[in-house]
């Protein structure tokens, strides 16, 4: 029979341990994340590599069908500046109608902002042209992607706060690996169009989860250096 000390050391040390993974988990994205930027900014621009590319096309050639193509334009949209730009002000504004989650509207637009803001300027320095076999015309250089950074950003967010705030496991499990799917299919559909080549992708998604994991530690450390009450005062101020 555990004694009521015992059973309290057992609550805290499954908490330290539920703690110490997720920081574990945490710095493998962070330094994955960079990891695979460099990796490919490495191959497209030092080692003039295109053997991904050229076989990602191949690939997405080789299940290019009308439906399909349709398909993959409607699940593009899903990462446009149009969507991102509406669809994070939606979001925000959505927050703001719950109490518990208005601090949260501030992390959705300086995230999605700030990571607009890092890829327009990734794509100046870099100014990898587009691909000449392109299904639609688009403006803008093309590494890394868009769709896939600042849609990475913007979907990936939506994990962690899913992963943060829904409690029954089995929901958490389904509704993060859902999100990540969508992730990986927007991802795919501008290869499929012919928009980005696989590296720009890759590229996009690292750079993507690089800055969120950035982004959300800085934002934290804001709120811990704000002081305590921080949450509740901007929840009141944007109350009022």
């Amino acid at each position: 029979m555990l004694t009521r000390g015992q059973r309290i050391l057992q609550k805290i040390a499954a908490s330290l341990a539920v703690v110490t993974a997720q920081v574990a988990v945490a710095w493998l994205v962070f330094v994955g994340s960079a990891l695979l930027f460099f990796w490919m900014a490495t191959e497209v621009f030092v080692e003039q590599e295109k053997d991904l590319d050229q076989a990602a096309f191949a690939l997405a050639g080789d299940i290019t069908t009308p439906e399909t193509t349709s398909f993959m334009y409607f699940v593009t949209f899903f990462g446009s500046k149009n969507f991102l730009i509406y669809g994070s002000l939606g979001l925000a504004l959505l927050f703001l109608l719950f109490q518990r989650w208005r601090f949260y509207s501030l992390k959705v637009v300086a995230i999605s902002a700030t990571t607009t803001l890092f890829n327009q300027t990734m794509k100046w320095l870099f100014n990898r042209p587009r691909p000449e076999t392109a299904f639609l015309e688009q403006s803008g250089n093309s590494f890394p992607s868009g769709h896939a950074m600042i849609g990475g950003a913007f979907w990936g967010l939506l994990v962690y706060l899913i992963w943060t705030n829904v409690r029954q496991k089995w929901l958490r499990w389904l509704l993060s690996g859902l999100l990540v799917c969508w992730i990986l299919l927007i991802g795919f559909s501008r290869v499929y169009l012919n928009v980005h080549y696989a590296s720009d992708v890759l590229a996009g998604w690292g750079a993507g989860l690089f800055w969120l994991m950035i982004a959300l530690f800085l934002l934290k450390r804001l709120q811990q250096r704000a002081g305590p009450n921080v949450k509740q005062q901007v929840e009141q101020n944007v109350g009022e």
